[in-house]
């Protein structure tokens, strides 16, 4: 990283700066913190493109963009020909593939939108002043699966070049699996509609991996965007952009407006060069394992609590556990277990109620948080994701555990105090 940096202009022994961005840093704390990296990645016109000044941030960002496409490659998606480290994450970098396509498709102003009840996605389509069309999920089983027939009646309805893409999920909490992305591609290529696909936490899934693969062999996908802080464990701030079609992922990068941040780049790559392509493996082979040992442990913790735990076999990373019992006894039960776990340390947990209803941008959505209006149960979720350790599955077990029989001891006090009370308001009639 030394060697990178008195490659930069600002850190020559002889340098005279008379511009208005010279690299100039006031302190020296922050100065170290950036290895004096201070040019950042890109240029005014494309955040790809080579600074003349700025020698060794260029190669930094010429280096981690060919190892993360190569990590992309190793983690399932074999035939991605293109990909660039953008200082944004998931949310905007997806708006910035839809600001792209605009251009391509000037008379679009829908996106179509297989529901997925997360924030940020669904921003970014009116962030890029695109109006979403929310297509609900079907329920087959216990799982919320992509509704095929509504989405193609909608492409028909609306006029494919009124719509400027398909705007796809992979990674998402159960009960809500991935989207059928093979059948979604094919239509795609049909009715000759992009398809951006949100892969924010699916590089570390083979599984999720492989529906990207496949579906661009059988259809189209123009763009899958992925988070590096959920894939690579470093700080949030980037995200990584990365398609089939070379000369497209070069348009997005030049969408990007002025230079930006190295601070992304220089983080994912520290990480992959410290982690190599075995300790790669080795997380992402450890994540699997640890998954079906939550999911089996889940599954005995459940049914010691009259609970299931939701069969969701397409979702590789979350689980799902009803929370009936709960549900029955209170309202306010199911977010009250969600507040006594997070004081009690349990991060990423989420607690679902039912019935919940929520405005985002001026639109509604009816049971927010359980990706459809009315799903038959209130629930609990925990995902298995990169970098998880047996410690964090058996801790959380634990405190669930007894936060569970908090609530069943507390619901028995309060049924005897019920059935005291009705005793001695019946002693009182037969008094009278």
């Amino acid at each position: 990283l030394h060697e990178l940096a008195i490659m930069d202009s600002n850190n020559f022994l002889g340098n005279c700066g008379v511009g208005e961005r010279e690299g100039r840093v006031a302190s020296g704390l922050v100065a170290r913190r950036h290895y004096r990296l201070i040019h950042g990645i890109g240029r005014s016109g494309d955040i790809s493109a080579v600074q003349p000044k700025a020698a060794g941030s260029s190669l930094l960002n010429k280096l981690t963009n060919s190892v993360v496409l190569d990590v992309i490659k190793l983690a399932g998606v074999r035939t991605v020909t293109s990909c660039f480290v953008v200082p944004m994450a998931t949310g905007m970098s997806l708006t910035l593939c839809f600001l792209t396509l605009r251009h391509k498709r000037p008379k679009a102003k829908y996106i179509i939108w297989p529901r997925i009840d997360q924030k940020s996605c669904f921003k970014s389509m009116i962030t890029a002043g695109f109006e979403p069309v929310v297509i609900e999920n079907v329920l087959e089983g216990d799982e919320l699966r992509t509704d095929l027939e509504a989405v193609e009646a909608k492409i028909k309805a609306l006029g494919a070049e009124n719509i400027l893409c398909v705007h796809s999920t992979t990674s998402c909490f159960a009960p809500r699996v991935p989207d059928r992305l093979e059948e979604l591609s094919v239509i795609c290529a049909n009715y000759d509609i992009p398809h951006i696909v949100n892969n924010a936490y699916g590089v570390q899934s083979s599984k999720c991996m492989h529906l990207i693969q496949q579906g661009a062999r059988v259809g189209r996908i123009d763009a899958f965007v992925q988070s590096l802080d959920k894939n690579f464990m470093v700080p949030v701030g980037g995200a990584i952009i990365a398609g089939f079609n070379e000369s497209f992922i070069q348009e997005i990068s030049k969408m990007y407006p002025g230079r930006a941040s190295a601070s992304p780049s220089l983080d994912v790559l520290i990480t992959l060069l410290s982690l190599g392509t075995s300790g790669y493996k080795k997380l992402l082979k450890e994540r699997k394992e640890m998954f079906s040992y939550l999911s089996s442990e889940l599954k005995k913790l459940a049914d010691n609590h009259n609970e299931r735990l939701l069969d969701t076999p397409h979702n590789p990373i979350s689980l799902a556990m009803s929370l009936k019992t709960l549900d029955e006894t209170n309202d306010a039960a199911v977010t009250q277990l969600g507040s006594m776990l997070f004081t009690r340390q349990v991060s990423g947990a989420r607690v679902v109620p039912c019935g919940s209803v929520q405005t985002v941008n001026n639109y509604t959505f009816k049971g927010f948080m359980s990706h459809t209006n009315d799903y038959p149960c209130a629930y609990l979720n925990a995902a298995s994701a990169i970098g998880i350790k047996k410690q964090d599955v058996d801790v959380f077990l634990k405190r669930l555990d007894k936060c569970l029989k908090t609530f069943r001891k507390e619901t028995k006090q309060e049924n005897c105090k019920n059935e005291i009370s009705d005793a001695n308001a019946a002693r009182e009639q037969l008094e009278d």
